[in-house]
């Protein structure tokens, strides 16, 4: 569909698994995560589906938290619909698969939490800049504040990782952090390029 060109707004909710099935792994679960047929943590990095989306040239995409940013989804969402083409926002949405040790009640805080830890990165890219001569990409997230580490810690499909697997969780929660922080530098790169090169 966002091949097609068509003016088409496609919202996605990120839960990193196939919630509706029962939870099992798929190709957005991070390493590490334990899930249905991943039951000693997942051994590969999760794809990202906005640089998918992204390459296209012509997508509008946006990766949003809501508990992180208000404004930003907004901003987000605005742009999204008045974008004459099609679009794509990944929204961070922790489910109960997650198992979120502070309870299910408290996934707002949990989304801001990933945004501060680094987990979750917020962007928006609009070829409409393009246009305008600027930069298409705007990293909306800043540095890490808070610990990777303990914000994994906080959702058992983590920690239970390191219970039942203690001699491999370190070499996967490694993994997963490393993952996370290549994709911030990429996007860090995404945003200081100038627009010819985008």
């Amino acid at each position: 569909m966002l091949a097609s060109g068509e003016n088409i707004n496609i919202l996605v909710f990120d839960t990193e698994v196939y919630s509706n099935t029962g939870g099992q792994a798929s190709k957005a679960t991070p390493a590490a995560a334990i899930a249905k047929f991943a039951a000693s943590g997942k051994r590969s990095k999760k794809k990202d589906l906005g640089q998918i989306a992204m390459s296209y040239g012509y997508v509008y995409v946006a990766q949003v938290g809501m508990g992180a940013d208000k404004n930003q989804l907004m901003k987000a969402m605005l742009e999204a619909e008045a974008y004459d083409g099609p679009s794509l926002i990944i929204a961070y949405a922790p489910c109960i698969n997650h198992g979120l040790r502070k309870g299910m009640g408290k996934s707002q805080a949990n989304i801001k939490d990933a945004v501060d830890s680094g987990y979750w990165q917020l962007y928006r890219y609009n070829p409409d800049l393009k246009k305008q001569g600027k930069n298409p990409f705007i990293l909306d997230s800043g540095e890490p504040t808070t610990s990777f580490r303990d914000f994994i810690m906080g959702q058992i499909r983590y920690s239970s990782l390191a219970k039942e697997f203690p001699t491999i969780s370190e070499k996967l929660f490694e993994m997963t952090e490393e993952d996370a922080r290549k994709k911030l530098e990429t996007y860090k790169k995404l945003a200081a390029m100038d627009e010819a090169l985008v």
